[in-house]
């Protein structure tokens, strides 16, 4: 089965990777650095153990657009949203033979020192019968 894991975020995070003052403390280029790597070797440890399927992630809210029907007419909202909304800011997913071990994978990219971080897991649905 195949689940993907979901990365949060905000705009005030962004700002700190690129090193602008702002909610955050900014990051060194170091530290934007050490992220990237560690990113890269927990997934070049999924790749290894056959788990990995893909990773990305995503540009800041700065870019994103929200479009939905107001009276069934389209309306866009430019971001970047409000500082304190977390939005979706990357997503590994992986093929695994559990939920359980889906939630190990996920566990592995929670920052120790982040309390009150998270991420979801979910299943992906390669069909309709898995929408129940």
């Amino acid at each position: 089965m195949k689940y993907m894991i979901m990365l949060y975020g905000s705009q005030q995070d962004y700002d700190a990777m690129a090193g602008r003052p702002g909610g955050k403390p900014p990051m060194s280029a170091e530290e934007v650095a050490a992220m990237h790597e560690h990113m890269g070797t927990y997934h070049q440890g999924l790749v290894d153990s056959g788990e990995f399927v893909d990773a990305r992630g995503l540009s800041a809210p700065v870019h994103a657009r929200r479009v939905q029907l107001r009276d069934g007419v389209k309306a866009v909202t430019d971001g970047p949203y409000p500082e304190t909304q977390e939005v979706l800011v990357g997503y590994t997913i992986v093929e695994c033979a559990s939920y359980d071990r889906a939630v190990e994978i996920a566990s592995g990219l929670l920052d120790p020192d982040g309390e009150g971080e998270y991420v979801d897991v979910r299943p992906v649905a390669e069909g309709v019968e898995d929408l129940d």
